[in-house]
């Protein structure tokens, strides 16, 4: 390559330490932007006149169009390039930011929260694979990725410390600040710091499984949303949890048969990979779990206000800063492993501290205790098992990879939350029939969900420590047509 001609093209890669900060900026915000507005729902719903089920379709319509189109949003950054992806699905995410500060009732709010969603999907897995490009080298792309894998759950967490603080000296509206603002730095300075990644791929879209799985996984989540509000029998449940599921069993059928599939089977078929999507799975489950229990909790059994409420999961919030690079560290000395199998057994002893909640537990004992256990725990879990499941996969299907882990941890929080509110809630009626108050009733049942968490959590820690390990057969394959053959190369 001429001398210029190589000097343009290293030019992005020069400033590697930039890129990688802005890219980890567009994480961050774009899980910042789940749980940002949970603090602020009575104060969006005193404002708009929502009802209880338009409260709960505003909170959850951006993770909808978010999980369900993040394996299309994948597969476009493959076909169509990395940082145009990126940049196109910020400016729709931060427009839809921007919209949103000025929604004037439920139609219009509701709207622009799909929209948020919608753009985000393009853009995580996109910015999760430019990280690919920033580092050639394999040693030095295991500790970026693993560094990333942190990045989630702190932007989950700041998204909960941040909307506290604004609504109550604020107004609810400008928690949409931080992410229109971010957003516009982005797409101003994509262009100049980062690089453009591999050349797109030229395939034909697989348009009916990427029609199948965006509707499965949207109908799907949004049946187990409804499951927190209602009984399983409720036809709002069962009803769009059948249809989903049937959804994505056509989904499967139609990524057998065609010939360039959205989702290759074979890529899942990795023992490594299938554990390590598991691992981010359970972890995402389990803080989901947390902020959503103990937010209760705080507010309903010990009356602390929305702001309290905030600084009580600041403890949450440094231990897990503190420990990203811990886990990054961790990752690239003692191997991806012995930190997501460890990560997850520190996830289940901080579970099981937390779940000792009664009406008047302390918060200064297990409460805190926990609540600096846990963040280390998962910190771990998404640092390991973010390098395992990235392991050997080709440039052509980086994107897809992004969208298969970022699907994950998206339905992860859906799917847990479903289960667990529904094991609280019937063991807090129970108890309430059987004459306990009300308070304790309500603690011991939100106690009982995070002893399940950490129960499985505990189960998954043993499965990960056998399924990660090295040797034996593993059947791991990357993906080609029709399913899904050929080996990773």
């Amino acid at each position: 390559m001429p001398s210029s001609a190589a000097a343009r093209a290293a030019g992005p890669l020069r400033a590697t330490a930039p890129a990688f900060v802005l890219l980890g900026a567009v994480q961050v915000v774009l899980i910042l932007a789940i749980t940002m507005l949970s603090p602020a729902l009575p104060a969006v719903q005193r404002d708009l006149g929502l009802s209880g089920a338009g409260l709960t379709l505003v909170s959850a319509a951006y993770g909808l169009s978010f999980s369900g189109l993040l394996l299309l949003g994948g597969r476009l950054a493959d076909l169509y390039g990395r940082r145009r992806l990126l940049v196109a699905g910020v400016a729709v995410f931060g427009a839809a930011s921007a919209a949103s500060a000025f929604a004037p009732g439920f139609g219009t709010l509701l709207a622009t929260r799909f929209a948020q969603g919608a753009g985000a999907a393009l853009a995580a897995p996109s910015a999760m694979t430019l990280v690919r490009s920033l580092y050639p080298d394999a040693a030095r792309r295991a500790r970026a990725l693993a560094v990333w894998g942190g990045l989630g759950g702190f932007g989950a967490t700041a998204g909960t410390l941040f909307s506290g603080a604004v609504t109550t000296w604020t107004s609810w509206r400008w928690t949409f600040a931080v992410p229109a603002a971010v957003s516009l730095c982005v797409v101003l300075a994509a262009p100049r710091v980062l690089p453009a990644g591999p050349a797109p791929v030229r395939v034909r879209l697989d348009v009916p499984g990427a029609v199948l799985v965006t509707a499965g996984l949207s109908v799907l989540s949004h049946g187990l949303v409804e499951a927190g509000e209602r009984a399983w029998g409720a036809p709002r449940v069962w009803v769009p949890v059948v249809a989903g599921l049937l959804l994505l069993v056509a989904f499967v059928v139609v990524e057998l048969r065609v010939r360039e599939p959205l989702l290759p089977l074979g890529f899942l078929m990795s023992r490594r990979r299938a554990a390590a999507l598991g691992a981010i799975l359970v972890g995402s489950a389990a803080m989901s779990a947390i902020f959503f229990f103990l937010s209760l909790y705080f507010q309903e059994v010990r009356s602390a206000t929305p702001l309290l409420t905030s600084a009580a999961f600041l403890p949450f919030g440094a231990a897990q800063l503190a420990a990203g690079p811990l886990a990054a560290w961790a990752v690239r000395n003692r191997g991806a492993r012995f930190v997501t199998a460890g990560g997850l057994v520190l996830c289940a002893g901080g579970l099981l501290l937390l779940g000792r909640l009664g009406a008047d537990t302390p918060y200064l004992g297990g409460t805190l205790a926990g609540l600096l256990l846990l963040p280390v725990g998962i910190a771990c879990v998404f640092s390991g098992a973010t390098v395992a499941a990235l392991e050997g996969v080709r440039d052509d299907r980086a994107g897809l990879a992004g969208g298969v882990v970022n699907t994950v941890m998206e339905v992860g929080p859906t799917v847990g939350l479903a289960v667990l509110v529904t094991l609280a809630a019937t063991r807090a009626d129970r108890l309430r029939d059987g004459g306990t108050a009300a308070a304790e009733a309500v603690s011991a049942g939100y106690g009982y969900g995070l002893t399940v968490a950490a129960a499985v959590c505990a189960g998954g820690a043993a499965l990960v420590a056998y399924a990660l390990r090295r040797g034996g057969p593993d059947g791991e394959r990357d993906g080609g047509g029709g399913g899904g053959a050929g080996p990773v190369p």
